[in-house]
């Protein structure tokens, strides 16, 4: 069975669209730049709305420890997502002063991007691989662009990497296909404009996803 992300909801509205379409994991982005930027509040309440129903992910961005445990606090998430340029020790600091499981986001757009993946899966509960934010990019990642999946042929992988960048409801059952990944996140892809997520396109990508890697 595929796992499939939906990150960035922002409203009860759209997050209950994801759950009741069956997303396996929900991703609450605290990072003041991003268009889907949660108020510790908000995070709270969605945080707990999500409980029990999907895995709870907060994505993080070179965050700081008093970032990293007000976000805990707040949203008590069972996944960290690292969106930044957190060195592999960072990443295993943040996981052993939290003791919650940690996702690390890897920008890929060439082959020599995927060097790094065995020094970040040793301390990692999960890997995701995302487009690298073009040149002068405000964001991360959520710009809505892919890299090339066929960069990804051979590659030795640790189970559960996540695949992310670009993806939609039109291209993520032949991204799947391609990658032989099964894990795959959105964001962007399924938004009516940049932060406002659209229920019938969170809808439609679980419903390639899951036919397209059942």
């Amino acid at each position: 069975m595929p796992d499939i992300k939906i990150c960035g909801l922002s409203t009860t509205e759209t997050l209950d669209a994801a759950l009741e379409a069956g997303a396996d994991l929900v991703g609450f982005v605290r990072f003041p730049r991003s268009p889907r930027h949660l108020s510790l509040d908000t995070g709270r309440l969605l945080s707990r709305r999500a409980k029990g129903r999907a895995a709870r992910v907060v994505l993080l961005v070179d965050p700081d420890d008093a970032a990293v445990t007000e976000a805990v606090d707040a949203l008590d998430p069972d996944l960290i997502q690292l969106h930044g340029h957190e060195s592999p020790e960072r990443v295993a600091a943040i996981r052993a002063t939290t003791g919650r499981l940690v996702m690390k986001a890897l920008g890929i757009a060439a082959r020599g991007d995927l060097a790094v993946v065995p020094s970040y899966a040793a301390v990692a509960d999960r890997l995701l691989l995302d487009a690298k934010a073009p040149p002068g990019a405000a964001l991360p990642g959520g710009n809505g662009v892919t890299f090339d999946w066929d960069l990804l042929a051979g590659a030795a992988l640790p189970p559960g990497t996540m695949l992310s960048g670009g993806l939609g409801p039109g291209n993520v059952a032949g991204a799947m296909a391609r990658t032989g990944l099964s894990a795959v996140d959105v964001s962007s892809g399924v938004e009516g404009a940049p932060g406002v997520k659209d229920p019938a396109l969170i809808r439609a990508f679980i419903a390639a996803a899951r036919h397209g890697r059942s």
